[in-house]
């Protein structure tokens, strides 16, 4: 028999959901017959079965509800900064909402100085891509051009006239980039092998935020991960920072090219988050924003672990609380190892006599509440002893029932071991 054709335009109701679109366009059509009764049914070119029916399904699904996620109202106002609370809601502070946004992020006076107290006081120097290639200048002399170049101070490496001209052009184009292609030139650049010194006769620091945004794009997906790691410390962490310093909020292309970037999550943790916790200098509206990124993206469970494990180790500065909390809340199932060291990170401040900041409490109590029932009976009595040293009046009270209302892991395993 033969097949009949649909018309073009045919389908379901256009009033019907999407799933249910879908699933009416993946079912199957009526089959031909079979010339003999013991042949086996030829699949049709064109339909799907039931299974791959229903990853589409489940795909569709996961977009419209990332749909709906984007079109709906914030959620109901998080944790503040005097109370405490255990509701599944309290996912995030408002102020990452506004970060999320592209609005200025407006803090209160004392939170900011409450992080400051914990900052460097001596940070060491920032490095961007202009000081890597000074010192590869310096290292490398009789490869360098002596010239300065069109007397802007920016010693120049020895390359081809041609190459320096072309790149001198691309430098144009991009410190006015809006929208639209961008020269072929620069999109061959991560495929160089001497692709930083062709990237600093570009001067990233006068592109548009729409070139960095773009170029982003195109370094997270052309890079191998060390070198993307290098793009996103040298080139694009230095330009956000300056840019939330300068307008209290972050540009929307920056903050575009920051969630493009974890399109490489090692890279990203490696190139910008632990780099800045690293030195000492973040400020309170710098882990607001940044932080923003971690609970609007999808992050493989290792790569967070890794960061979470390296955060809970190093010197503690109040933007360490927050990005801990963050992660804490995306609610992962960890490894041991991983609880292990953020129960370590809270009882190295037994014998910490700082007053310590708002942002240290809830980044306490979202770990009570996500893994109480991960945790030893001797950590938790470890951690309760902790809040007769460290106690807030409103949360405090919420980490200690929640210690005391769950059980051990230690004494699960035992009732298991029993039962065999």
């Amino acid at each position: 028999m033969p097949k009949v054709r649909r018309t073009r335009g045919s389908g379901p109701a256009p009033g019907l959901p999407l799933p249910e679109q879908i699933l009416r366009e993946a079912a199957p059509r009526p089959r031909r017959e079979r010339a003999q009764d013991g042949d086996e049914p030829e699949p049709e070119p064109g339909y799907v079965d039931a299974r791959l029916s229903q990853r589409i399904l489940r795909q569709a699904r996961r977009q419209q509800q990332e749909l709906e996620a984007d079109a709906a109202p914030s959620a109901a106002p998080a944790l503040s900064a005097g109370t405490g609370s255990d509701s599944e809601d309290d996912a995030e502070w408002p102020w990452l909402e506004a970060a999320a946004r592209g609005a200025e992020v407006v803090v209160e006076p004392e939170d900011e100085a409450a992080v400051e107290r914990f900052m460097n006081k001596n940070p060491p120097l920032r490095r961007t891509l202009a000081d890597v290639i000074l010192d590869k200048i310096t290292e490398k002399q009789t490869e360098v051009d002596a010239a300065l170049s069109e007397g802007s101070g920016r010693p120049m490496p020895r390359l081809d006239p041609r190459v320096l001209e072309v790149y001198k052009g691309v430098r144009e184009v991009l410190s006015k980039y809006r929208s639209g292609k961008l020269p072929k030139a620069f999109k061959i650049i991560p495929a160089l092998s001497n692709w930083e010194q062709i990237l600093y006769i570009t001067e990233p620091e006068a592109w548009t935020a729409a070139a960095m945004y773009q170029a982003t794009r195109i370094f997270s997906s052309n890079l191998k991960e060390r070198m993307a790691q290098r793009f996103y410390n040298l080139v694009l962490l230095p330009r956000v920072r300056d840019d939330i310093a300068e307008y209290k909020r972050l540009n929307f292309h920056l903050y575009m090219a920051l969630k493009k970037a974890l399109f490489k999550p090692a890279a990203w943790f490696k190139g910008i988050l632990i780099p800045l916790c690293e030195s000492g200098t973040c400020t309170l509206r710098e882990a607001i924003i940044i932080g923003s990124i971690l609970t609007k993206c999808s992050i493989p469970v290792l790569h967070s672990s890794a960061a979470m494990l390296k955060l809970a180790e190093m010197p503690y500065n109040g933007a360490n609380s927050i990005f801990l909390r963050l992660l804490i809340d995306k609610k992962y199932a960890l490894p041991f190892r991983v609880v292990d060291a953020l129960v370590f990170h809270f009882l190295a401040f037994r014998t910490d006599q700082r007053v310590l900041p708002v942002l240290w409490h809830q980044s306490f109590l979202a770990l009570a509440q996500r893994y109480k029932e991960d945790l030893s009976s001797e950590q938790k009595e470890a951690l309760l002893e902790l809040l007769k040293f460290h106690s807030h009046p409103q949360i405090s009270p919420e980490i200690r029932r929640e210690l005391m209302n769950s059980k051990a892991r230690d004494v699960e395993d035992q009732q298991l071991a029993a039962m065999e």
